[in-house]
């Protein structure tokens, strides 16, 4: 008797693939088993006795999941009773449907199967399972004719070709693409492009013209495709194809001509000139920015000159200003206002006056060229704020300043400073770089920029006076300034240096012997534009005598650039007593970062930078602090279209 080994390895195999129930696997199989034996109580007593006579030991091997072969003993005792022993010459060959039976019922397929792609499926019918056989039958079918013919299929031979770390680079269907951001598909066809051209110049060196000229054609495409987009939702339509189609061509080009080092060494060389470009660029654009900064707006030149022939055909020359006995009253809050701009003055005045407690008591002192005289007075003889009283004067008509007394003003008429603004024999200013051009700008000619220098002498009888640009906007009421303890000092200002930036060594060439050894390079600069002087102690001090002290060494410029601010912190070194920041905030001329909070808890706002609020290049969300106090309803203001919105 022996028994059948056919059905022990099938056992033994379902039991250690499942590798999970054991009891479960010997059920199943038993029970497939049992569709001969069940009834058969003459081979179940054969079994019984011949378990009974001897406990046989049963050995079969089988291969586990990982592939390695495995042994496996059971005895014959542990065999359920559905089991027989039978003779060799008893055993029956099983029929095709007796082994299909069995072979759908084993622990495999009887919870789930797998189709033709290796994915399972649950509680399958009879109907698929044909369907699935037949459809392995077909695979089978093909691969051998394949084979047959000494060949695969072109889908196998073309995914062998393909380098898996690069294809599909530039293809817009890969997973990082899903869920993209607004301007996904813009960034890769922008970074189409530069591969594209990167290519094509590889194409062009190893001469091959069709690729070259298809690069050039696709890199055109892209580029109309792209326009002006700042988002995909700007693009021009067929956009996504063309991109498609730019993917397929760099494709084509990498199979060609990839070649790390080269497209290294290509994109290296693309990333220099694209350096060179945006250095020249920024060149451009500052020298451009320090143009516009100079011009004077439309709308300012027609204002001007339409407050100019009023002032003249209307009879207002002989007309005075109104409480010109308030000029010289110690008592009363003083404000000196230097400009040739006669609108930004009016915001300078009209913001302070806005938020005055007692706008009688304070008073402007308004001083401008022989050029804006006219059109000046025009504007507060016509368009003061009630109660506050307004002096406007003619820097023309102070016959003290003059070469033999100023310095600065014997300098600004010297030929040498004439060459170095007017010089027609050298290139551009462009080509000076940058960093100088704002030296140039012709405000520096003005006297009227270097008048702060000469205040005791321009009010002799004042004891105190606040100083504003004309570049300020007033958003609180600023008399207690004048109850400041400014311990003895001459100038209260606040500073502007922070951890590394705004010190003396910012304004001051310190490799010089005569600053590095009368000043610290570390000491803390401040900012004209809000600046409260007391005269009195300035007049006890000769700071004017000191100022010119400086300006007489620096005649050749070794010590500084133009400007009113290096001298100011040499002139007042010492002599500055540091006012809350509060009162003075800085940076809305230049500095977009400046924070709201900050805008609207300082007592005066600076426009300080060539973005002055008047200009088109304005940053706008920062004029509207300034546009509030511009009346749009004035006929002159209509008239000229001056619109700051």
């Amino acid at each position: 008797m022996e028994i059948r080994i056919g059905e022990i390895l099938l056992l033994l195999g379902l039991f250690l693939s499942s590798q999970s129930d054991v009891s479960y696997s010997f059920r199943a199989v038993a029970s497939a088993q049992k569709i001969e034996t069940q009834n058969d109580d003459r081979g179940r007593h054969a079994c019984q006795d011949c378990t009974d006579e001897e406990d046989k030991v049963i050995t079969a091997t089988y291969t586990d999941t990982s592939g390695a072969y495995r042994m496996y003993t059971i005895k014959s005792k542990d065999l359920s009773s559905s089991w027989v022993w039978k003779s060799s010459s008893d055993v029956r060959h099983e029929t095709k449907d007796e082994d299909e039976k069995i072979k759908w019922s084993s622990p495999s397929t009887m919870g789930s199967s797998e189709d033709g792609d290796g994915h399972a499926t649950q509680d399958l019918s009879p109907q698929k399972h044909l369907r699935l056989k037949l459809r392995e039958a077909r695979k089978i079918e093909r691969a051998a004719d394949l084979a047959a013919h000494g060949r695969e299929s072109p889908a196998v031979a073309h995914s062998k070709d393909l380098d898996k770390r690069l294809g599909g680079r530039y293809s817009v269907w890969r997973r990082e693409y899903e869920n993209q951001k607004p301007d996904a598909t813009l960034k890769l066809m922008k970074d189409q492009i530069i591969m594209a051209k990167a290519y094509a110049s590889i194409a062009h060196s190893k001469n091959d013209p069709d690729l070259y000229k298809s690069l050039l054609k696709h890199i055109k495409a892209s580029r109309n495709s792209i326009g002006e987009a700042n988002s995909d939702a700007d693009l021009k339509p067929g956009f996504l194809e063309q991109a498609k189609k730019m993917g397929s061509i760099l494709l084509i080009a990498k199979d060609k001509l990839y070649s790390c080092s080269t497209v290294g060494r290509k994109l290296r060389a693309m990333l220099q000139y694209q350096e060179e470009n945006v250095i020249a660029v920024k060149r451009r654009s500052s020298f451009l920015t320090q143009l516009a900064a100079k011009t004077v707006p439309k709308p300012l030149h027609c204002l001007s000159l339409r407050l100019t022939t009023d002032y003249y055909s209307q009879g207002y020359a002989a007309k005075e200003m109104p409480n010109s006995k308030k000029l010289e009253d110690r008592s009363l809050y003083h404000y000196a206002i230097f400009s040739d701009n006669v609108l930004a003055t009016s915001v300078v005045v009209n913001s302070t006056a806005s938020h005055a407690e007692q706008p009688e008591k304070h008073v402007f002192h308004i001083v401008t060229d022989g050029l804006n005289f006219a059109a000046m007075r025009m504007w507060f003889l016509v368009n003061a704020p009630p109660r506050v009283t307004v002096s406007v004067e003619n820097i023309d008509t102070f016959k003290w300043l003059n070469a033999s007394y100023c310095s600065v003003l014997r300098q600004l008429e010297s030929s040498r400073i004439k060459e170095y603004y007017f010089k027609s024999d050298r290139p551009s200013s462009l080509s000076d770089g940058h960093d100088n051009l704002k030296y140039r700008n012709p405000k520096y000619l003005s006297m009227l920029n270097h008048l702060r220098f000469y205040l005791p002498e321009v009010y002799p009888k004042l004891d105190k006076i606040l100083f504003l640009d004309d570049d300020v906007v007033v958003q609180k009421d600023l008399s207690p300034l004048w109850s400041v303890d400014m311990k003895g000092l001459v100038n209260g200002a606040v500073e502007t240096c922070k951890e590394s930036f705004h010190r003396f060594d910012t304004y001051l060439n310190f490799s010089h012997p005569l600053i590095s050894k009368n000043f610290s390079p570390r000491a803390c600069g401040w900012a004209f534009g809000m600046n409260l002087f007391d005269l009195q102690t300035w007049r006890r001090k000769n700071i004017t005598g000191i100022y010119h002290y400086w300006q007489d060494q620096n005649e050749d410029r070794t010590l500084w650039k133009l400007g009113s601010l290096p001298p100011g912190l040499i002139t007042f070194y010492n002599l500055t007593y540091p006012l809350d920041r509060s009162w003075h905030v800085l940076g809305l001329g230049y500095d977009s970062g400046v924070e709201i909070k900050e805008i609207e808890g300082a007592a005066v706002v600076h426009y300080n930078g060539n973005y002055k609020p008047w200009l088109d290049l304005a940053i706008v969300r920062f004029r509207k602090y300034w546009s509030r106090f511009v009346n749009p309803a004035n006929p002159h203001i209509r008239a000229c279209r001056a619109a700051f919105d």
